[in-house]
């Protein structure tokens, strides 16, 4: 008589498992000849980080993707790409819509969970905007950007513009412009170019504020009154991290640069370390006080339900509200006259401490076991765990282990450190009992 196991796995989970399937799968089709340019197989590490930066929509590369990679790895990249900037459990549900399945309970509180919706009502429908959304922002950024690339690069500029639609809306940073502008140069031929460099920006913008804002826009239009305030409070954080990096970039970095290119510049360099990683620039050329910036900008990254990673500019809204109620003495920190819970802002502590900490430790580890500068080691570390994929030049170097680390830090930044934790937990369970209350001086 055989027994019967049955697992029943939580919604965090499931989404894990989801990624982490998708992940080795990708990993697989990546190693084999089929999709590399010298027709061998490739070392399962290099198609595993490649994998895990393409379903993690972060960006970094050990081989750039134009010359490395054949155009069916390059095809089995942006799959991986689009997958992971959509959410596993987006589609898998849209293909369940699409086939006519009925959608249980318990799915749609998975997808909640996955796309930071407010409640399980109206998911399904919320599916079907978000795949509306996506297939057509991606189609007019491809069809602007394809009359540049074709008369650049002829035929071939097709395939370029859906290329880098895609991997720009969903926040990935991937570029195929290696075997036109050399390896690992991403976008920095076309600086000056405002039609290339406005759709990307545009793309990784909306794409990088979440699928509910979206909601808010289409169904409100600009009556910001109606907005959800998770909306509101996306939009104004969103606006200040664009304008006042990019006015620290403008006086203090590309000064040297003619004013039209420099306004572009200093505009997509303060966009792109939330979470692209494209550059048309070279790191080179700016500060340790830039680079810096642009490692605080990559830890902070997109909003929730996006296909932007990092803390997300939400969780450092519900910080700064907390801070300035603990000056003013107030019970309850507040965001757009509303009082925020007491849970989120723990939830936004608990977030901030786990990035943080992630970052700084994998950083010195990294920097001790391949004896490279700090800032660099610092730098990639944050571009992992904020799901970026900016680079100062050291990923292609570093060995087994420091690849292992990053491809660890952009599992936790694309999936979430609070799904990993309820994961590993069995759920997020509220406690029953309660211990004795002490004080402790803080401060």
């Amino acid at each position: 008589m055989g027994v019967k196991l049955k697992i029943k796995l939580s919604s965090f989970q499931i989404i894990l498992l989801g990624f982490a399937t998708v992940i080795f799968v990708g990993a697989f089709l990546l190693s084999l000849p089929i999709s590399s340019k010298s027709g061998e197989w490739n070392s399962f590490i290099d198609s595993l980080f490649t994998s895990t930066s393409a379903v993690c929509v972060t960006g970094l590369v050990v081989f750039d993707t134009a010359t490395h990679w054949t155009f069916f790895g390059q095809i089995i990249i942006l799959v991986l790409i689009q997958i992971g900037g959509m959410g596993i459990v987006t589609v898998a549900i849209s293909f369940a819509i699409l086939s006519g399945k009925k959608i249980g309970l318990f799915s749609r509180g998975t997808m909640k969970e996955a796309i930071s919706a407010p409640s399980v009502g109206g998911i399904v429908r919320l599916v079907g905007f978000i795949l509306k959304g996506i297939f057509i922002i991606e189609l007019i950024g491809a069809l602007i950007m394809l009359p540049i690339f074709c008369k650049d690069y002829g035929v071939e500029g097709i395939w370029m513009a859906i290329f880098h639609s895609v991997s720009a809306f969903c926040n990935a940073g991937f570029d195929i412009m290696g075997t036109k502008s050399g390896d690992f140069s991403s976008l920095t031929s076309f600086s000056a170019q405002p039609i290339i460099c406005i759709t990307v920006m545009l793309l990784i913008v909306i794409g990088g504020i979440g699928f509910l804002v979206w909601e808010d826009i289409c169904k409100h239009k600009w009556r910001l009154k109606k907005y959800r305030t998770q909306s509101k409070v996306v939009l104004l954080v969103t606006g200040l991290l664009i304008v006042l990096p990019a006015i620290y970039f403008f006086f203090f970095e590309f000064y040297y640069l003619p004013i039209g290119e420099r306004i572009l510049v200093s505009l997509f360099q303060s966009i792109t370390p939330r979470t692209a990683g494209f550059n048309t620039v070279n790191f080179a050329d700016i500060s340790g006080t830039g680079l810096y910036l642009m490692i605080i900008l990559m830890l902070i990254g997109g909003s929730p339900g996006s296909t932007a990673g990092g803390m997300k500019t939400t969780t450092v809204a519900v910080l700064f509200s907390s801070t300035i109620s603990v000056f003013r003495k107030k019970d309850n920190a507040e965001l757009m006259k509303r009082r925020i819970d007491d849970d989120t802002v723990k939830n936004a502590i608990a977030i901030f401490m786990m990035y943080v900490s992630l970052f700084v430790f994998s950083g010195m580890l990294i920097s001790s076991i391949e004896k490279l500068p700090i800032t660099s080691c610092l730098f990639e570390t944050a571009s992992a765990i904020g799901t970026v994929g900016l680079t100062l030049g050291i990923t292609p170097l570093l060995g087994a282990t420091s690849k292992i680390i990053l491809m660890i830090l952009m599992f936790f930044g694309r999936v979430g450190g609070l799904t990993l934790i309820y994961a590993a937990l069995g759920g997020n369970k509220k406690q029953v009992s309660k211990l004795p209350i002490d004080n402790v001086t803080v401060g």
